[in-house]
């Protein structure tokens, strides 16, 4: 018979504490039951014990009045002694059969017949008629016997009492053995049910805080399906629901940059050309004030020309799957290409470039790691102050690369850290250059280095006071995968 979950989440915490307190349920009920069979076993063999000592003692007394009676009857021969000895008679025999059921567990009833049938015998040949002093002698001697067969019947009865108390104590120690084996079983069999059903508890709770993490981390493309009670499929449902309802809203934000950035471009576009016709005097010649306001314009034009670009940038980013494109190249030969790009922006701030970067070869997606460098190294000359130092390095370990970007600017300060990679976040560090950033720089590093497979971290430092980031990219043929961008 297969084993039915219940369905809620309810049902199976109420069959676990069933379970779990079903096997100590029937632990004590074994014990109550097993307490009270030893109860009455005591309170019998008591009585039982009691009452043959007292059977005893009426015995021996009833036969000693018999013996009595018989020497005096054998003296003063008085009729009425007869009456005596023969209720002394009754008694005994009354004794004896109060003594039956324990003379038959001892296996003594042969004994207790003959005790009886011989105290017959002498009370007839003291009651005969013609009685003669040497049969009363006789017969009188026979108690003697008939003693020794009592005190024979008395041995063998507290025997067998002894026995049956040896047999109880037997009986108490084996249930105390099995007690303790149930405690030893029980235990580790409680503990296992536990575990079990926490797991089974836990399981699809683990499932939800996964998915409640992938939500956090833009993570929409993979399905959420909670395999669990049926109230946690439930929200599992509810919760892929909203992820559903996130990816749409991210589409739509998409679509909005693309279709905004796309609308801005065409007048911006005139704006450009028109501040250039102004500045190369096409129409007409420029003095000093008019010079500088153009300059301006010109100026921000280019700024918001960056603006659009990082937009459209981004966008492709969150909407296009990203297929890495492998190659092997010299590391040293593309770090020092990109810095050429950042020459004149590093000379106008008194910005020194120390490179320490081994000449070895990296297998990657060359355009995305030249990315990666671009942004960094903007980033570093953004924040980097007047006759400051920019560092890279980069060296070969076993199995992957390791290139690092640090800086003597102002850092990151530590609240601000957890957030560096969001898109669209700024901190508030005041940014050198000409045109400020737009807070998606770093967010499209971390999607180059996860395409890689690889991490990138931020990392504190003594050697250097500004910001010190680390990237570890992995150098294996499992990297050239397929990576879709996280908010795909």
């Amino acid at each position: 018979m297969r084993f039915r979950r219940p369905r809620s989440l309810n049902g199976l915490l109420l069959v676990g504490f069933a379970l779990v307190a079903l096997p100590l349920v029937v632990a004590v009920l074994w014990g109550l039951v097993n307490l009270d069979r030893l109860a009455a076993q005591s309170e019998n063999l008591v009585v039982t014990g009691v009452s043959a000592a007292e059977n005893n003692r009426l015995l021996a007394e009833q036969l000693a009045s018999m013996d009595r009676v018989a020497r005096q009857y054998k003296i003063l021969r008085d009729r009425e002694m007869l009456a005596i000895i023969d209720q002394d008679l009754e008694a005994m025999e009354s004794t004896l059969d109060r003594m039956q059921p324990l003379v038959e567990q001892a296996n003594a009833t042969a004994l207790a017949t003959s005790i009886r049938v011989a105290a017959r015998r002498i009370v007839e040949s003291i009651s005969a008629n013609n009685l003669s002093d040497g049969d009363a002698d006789v017969a009188i001697s026979q108690f003697a016997t008939l003693r020794q067969r009592v005190a024979r019947l008395t041995i063998i009865l507290s025997s067998h009492i002894q026995l049956e108390l040896g047999k109880l104590q037997e009986s108490t120690r084996r249930a105390q053995q099995i007690s303790a084996w149930q405690t030893a079983a029980l235990v580790p069999g409680t503990i296992l049910l536990v575990l079990f059903f926490t797991l089974l508890v836990a399981r699809p709770i683990r499932q939800i805080d996964r998915a409640i993490h992938q939500l956090g981390q833009s993570g929409f493309s993979r399905p959420i399906e909670i395999r669990g009670p049926r109230d946690l499929e439930r929200l599992g449902r509810q919760l892929d629901w909203l992820r559903i309802r996130l990816l749409e809203l991210a589409q739509e934000k998409n679509r909005f940059l693309r279709h905004m950035s796309h609308e801005l471009k065409t007048p911006l576009a005139n704006i450009r050309e028109g501040t250039e016709l102004l500045l190369d005097g096409t129409v007409g010649d420029l003095d000093a004030p008019q010079r500088e306001v153009t300059d301006i314009l010109r100026l921000n034009g280019l700024k918001l020309q960056q603006l659009i670009e990082n937009l459209l940038s981004f966008s492709a980013w969150q909407t296009k799957n990203e297929i890495l494109t492998l190659t092997e190249f010299p590391l040293r030969a593309l770090v020092i290409s990109v810095s050429k790009t950042q020459r004149l922006a590093l000379k106008s701030a008194h910005i020194q470039l120390r490179l320490e970067v081994d000449d070895f070869l990296v297998t990657a997606d060359r355009d995305k790691m030249r990315t990666v460098l671009d942004n960094l190294l903007s980033n570093a000359v953004k924040f980097t102050p007047k006759d400051g130092v920019i560092t890279i390095r980069a060296q070969r370990t076993d199995n992957s690369f390791v290139l690092e970007f640090a800086d003597t600017g102002p850092g990151i300060p530590k609240h601000e850290s957890p957030r560096i990679f969001e898109a669209f976040f700024q901190g508030h560090q005041e940014q050198g250059g000409f045109v400020d950033g737009t807070g998606i720089g770093l967010s499209v590093v971390l999607e180059c280095i996860q395409a890689h497979d690889g991490s990138v971290e931020l990392v504190n430092s003594e050697e250097f006071p500004g910001a010190h980031f680390r990237i570890h990219i992995p150098q294996e043929s499992e990297v050239a995968q397929p990576r879709i961008a996280a908010n795909a």
